[in-house]
C-alpha cells in the first residue's frame, strides 16, 4: 500500500526527514527559512520574500464581499409596557409636582411652628391684638376676637375648627336668605308683615349669639382642652339643632321659610314658592348638618380625656380667679360678720 500513499508501513525501516516532501521543501528557495534569514546579521539586508519574484501579471480580482454592516444603537425594547420619552416627562412632572407638595406642607408647618414659638415668647402677661371680625381700620368699632385656627388649635383639631367655622358662615347666609324670602312672601301677601320682623330679629340674634354662644366655646374647647367649654358647646349646640329643625318645618307666623310657609306660598305667588322652598332646603341642609358636626365633636371630646368632674374643678377655678366675683363674694362675706357683731352686741 506504500506505494498509493505517503505514508510507510508499520515494518519499514524508514527515516522521516528523507521523506520526499521535507527534501523537496527544504530545497526550495521559495520559502523563507531560519537558515536564509538572520534578524541580527544588518548585512543580509530586508528579509527574503516568502515568495520568489515573479514575472509581472495581472491582479488577481478581489472577490466582492458584502461590507460589514455598522453597528448602530438599538431603541429599547418593549417588554410589556409602553415607555416613551413623553411617559417618562409626566412621570418626572409627577415626582416634580408631589415634591413641591410636600414642600409647601412642610413651609406651612413650620410657619405655624414659628408663630407658636413668637406667641409663646410673649410671656403669660402679654395680649395679642384682636383680629377678628376683619374691620376696615376707617370703622370705628375694632375686632372682638382674636382667632387663628392655625397657630392657635392642633393641627389633629384644625379641620373640626375650621368645619365649624364655615359651618357657622352657612347658618349666617342661611339667615340672610330667609330675610329675603319673608321680604318676597311679604311683597306678594302684606299678611306676611309679622314674619319678616320675626326674620330681621332672627338674623340679627341668631348671627352674634351663635358666634358667642356655641362656635367660641368649641374654639376655646379645642384650644386648651378645657372640659367646661366642651360642655358648654354641648348644651347650647343642642339646643341650636333643635331650633335648626324648627325653622326646617317652618311653622306660619314664626319667621322661617321652612317646608310648611314654602308649601303655602305656591298657591299664592309660584316664584315667591320656588324662593321660599330653596331656603328650605338650606334649612333642611343646616340641620342635618348640625347633627353630623354635633357627633363628630362628641367623639373627639371622648378621645381628648374631657370629664364632669374637670368641668366643674375649671368652673370654680375660673369663678373664683375672677375679679368681680371675689370682690362680691368679699363685700357679701364682710356684711354677714358685721351683721353677726351687731347682733352679738346687742
Amino acid at each position: 500500500m506504500s506505494k498509493y500513499t505517503s505514508f510507510p508501513e508499520p515494518g519499514d525501516d524508514h527515516n522521516p526527514f528523507q521523506d520526499p516532501a521535507v527534501t523537496q521543501h527544504s530545497s526550495n528557495t521559495e520559502y523563507a527559512t531560519l537558515d536564509l534569514y538572520n534578524p541580527f546579521d544588518n548585512k543580509n539586508g530586508p528579509p527574503p520574500p516568502a515568495y520568489a519574484a515573479t514575472s509581472p501579471s495581472a491582479p488577481q480580482p478581489v472577490p466582492a464581499t458584502t461590507p460589514p454592516s455598522r453597528i448602530t444603537p438599538t431603541e429599547p425594547r418593549n417588554y410589556g409596557t409602553s415607555f416613551t420619552p413623553q411617559t417618562a416627562v409626566n412621570a418626572t412632572t409627577a415626582e416634580l409636582l408631589r415634591k413641591q407638595e410636600e414642600l409647601e406642607k412642610k413651609a406651612c408647618e413650620l410657619e405655624r411652628r414659628e408663630r407658636e414659638l413668637n406667641s409663646h415668647a410673649l410671656g403669660p402677661g402679654a395680649t395679642r391684638q384682636n383680629n377678628w371680625p376683619p374691620l376696615p381700620t376707617f370703622c370705628p368699632v375694632g375686632p372682638c376676637f382674636y382667632q387663628d385656627i392655625n397657630m392657635e388649635i392642633s393641627q389633629s383639631f384644625q379641620r373640626t375648627v375650621s368645619i365649624m367655622y364655615y359651618y357657622w358662615m352657612f347658618t349666617a347666609c342661611a339667615l340672610a336668605f330667609n330675610l329675603i324670602s319673608c321680604l318676597s312672601l311679604f311683597c306678594v301677601d302684606s299678611s306676611g308683615g309679622v314674619g319678616l320682623g320675626l326674620a330681621i330679629l332672627w338674623v340679627l340674634l341668631f348671627t352674634p349669639c351663635s358666634f358667642v354662644c356655641w362656635y367660641r366655646p368649641v374654639y376655646k374647647a379645642f384650644r386648651s382642652d378645657s372640659s367646661f367649654n366642651f360642655f358648654t358647646f354641648f348644651f347650647i349646640f343642642f339646643v341650636q339643632v333643635i331650633v335648626y329643625v324648627i325653622m326646617t318645618i317652618g311653622i306660619p307666623g314664626w319667621g322661617f321659610s321652612g317646608w310648611i310657609v314654602s308649601l303655602a306660598a305656591l298657591k299664592t305667588s309660584v316664584p315667591v314658592g320656588v324662593i321660599m322652598m330653596l331656603n328650605a332646603i338650606l334649612f333642611t341642609a343646616q340641620a342635618a348638618m348640625g347633627v353630623v358636626m354635633l357627633k363628630r365633636v362628641h367623639s373627639l371630646y371622648r378621645q381628648t380625656g374631657a370629664s364632669f368632674v374637670k368641668a366643674q374643678a375649671e368652673f370654680a377655678t375660673g369663678v373664683m380667679s375672677n375679679q368681680a366675683v371675689r370682690q362680691a363674694a368679699a363685700n357679701a362675706t364682710a356684711s354677714a360678720a358685721q351683721g353677726a357683731f351687731t347682733g352679738v352686741a346687742r
